[in-house]
Order: structure tokens, then sequence, then C-alpha cells
């Protein structure tokens, strides 16, 4: 149920036809993980609180960094050195008091990933293949959907996998690369922007499934920032 300070708080999206008061329950009885609590992962936080997700697993094992915070909208200059997960899990509660938030201070590897089974869906905001590869065969390995995100200077890609007949990252990208090969923010730079665009569209699409409603189904989704074109890849 929702208190009368809940009902309050969500009233406007309780308008809404398609959510109203048993949709505002179902997001509410949700257990949602976010792996990474950095530039995808601040905008997929703070959605996911402000509409009242009921239980948010926050899985960080880093530290706040100057060069962070052009784009970690969570975090502030006196934030440098804190680790993430504390200071995430602190403002996201006085964000909004009834969401449950719940510290993840590890890296996920085959030791820690089973923290995983402790929730609904997964919500891949982390920065190396290695980890990315590893969640999505946990989540299959769990049946849990995920909704993946990553960015690139001005571009962004989005998935939501394993769910609703949606395959996985294997289907697309059979083998992980070598990291190598791959290019990263912290090599080639990414507009703070983007990843607040691109955390809101999952913060989004996990609503969407949520809800049961209409979701990237076996669609990749690239989208530039620059000049707005989107390309959408079947899979």
């Amino acid at each position: 149920m929702l208190s009368k300070e809940e009902f309050k708080r969500y009233q406007k999206q309780i308008m809404l036809d398609d959510i109203g008061i048993n949709g505002q329950i179902k997001i509410k009885q949700t257990r949602v993980a976010v792996v990474g609590a950095g530039g995808l992962g601040c905008p997929v936080l703070q959605y996911l609180t402000s509409v009242g997700v009921g239980t948010i697993g926050v899985i960080d094992f880093d530290t706040v960094e100057e060069s962070n915070l052009h784009r970690q909208t969570i975090y502030s200059a006196n934030d440098v050195g804190l680790p993430k997960v504390d200071v995430a899990v602190q403002k996201l509660s006085f964000q909004n008091p009834y969401v449950k938030h719940v510290p993840h201070k590890i890296l996920i590897n085959e030791e820690t990933a089973a923290i995983l089974s402790e929730y609904d869906i997964i919500i891949d905001g982390c920065d190396n293949f290695s980890t990315r590869y590893l969640i999505n065969d946990w989540c299959i390995k769990l049946n849990k959907p995920l909704v993946y995100g990553s960015i690139l200077a001005y571009e962004g890609q989005l998935a939501v996998f394993n769910y609703n007949g949606s395959r996985n990252l294997r289907d697309i990208f059979p083998d992980e690369p070598n990291p190598q090969d791959v290019p990263s923010c912290s090599e080639n730079g990414v507009l703070g922007t983007v990843p607040g665009i691109i955390g809101a569209l999952m913060a989004q699409q996990t609503i969407q499934v949520i809800l049961g409603k209409p979701s990237l189904v076996n669609t990749f989704l690239i989208y530039n920032t620059e000049n707005n074109q989107q390309k959408k890849i079947s899979y």
C-alpha cells in the first residue's frame, strides 16, 4: 500500500491511466540493482529514486574523483576521495526517504555476483566489458531482466536483454573484446550531458519493464546526441 505522504509525492504519475495506484504499488514493490554509480548510474539512481522504486541496490567499489564531477551529478567537490556508494546512498535517501537504498561496496566478480539474485531487475552502468559480460551471464543464469547502457564522446547505446523475448549481449557480440581494442571515456572523453540523456532512457526502460509496458525487445539503440540521430539494430 501507499501512505498518504507517498500518494502526495507520486500523484502526478499516479494520474496517468496506465499507472494509477496499482502501478505505483508495483513500482514500490520492485527491487532494482544498479551496477556502477558513475556517469550512467547517477541519473539512473536519481530518477528511479524520484519515481519511487521501493528498493534500490547501489553497487560500486570506487571513490569519487575530481574528473567525475562534470558528469556524475550526485557528487560534489566535497565528496572527492569518498566512496561513491556511501555518498550516493546518503544523498538519495535525502532525495526520497520512502525508498530503501542498499549499499554494496563491492567489485562485481564471480565471487560477488550472486548478490544480483536479491533483485528483480539489473541495470548495467559499468565502464568495462569484462564486468558487462559477467553481469550479462549472471542475468541469464538467474533469469533476470538486464537494462544495458554505454556512452562514449557524444554517443550512447541502450538495450534491454533477457526480457519478454529479448535475447542477450552475447547474441550481438558473442565474445568479450580485448580491452586494448575498445575505446573508453577515460581515454577518449565524453560530454557531461550524454550520460544524463542515456541514463534517463535507461531509467525509463526500467520503468517500462516494471509495469510490463513495451520495451526495447531485440533492439540495440544507438543515439548520437550531437545530431539527434538514432539507429536501431535488430538482433
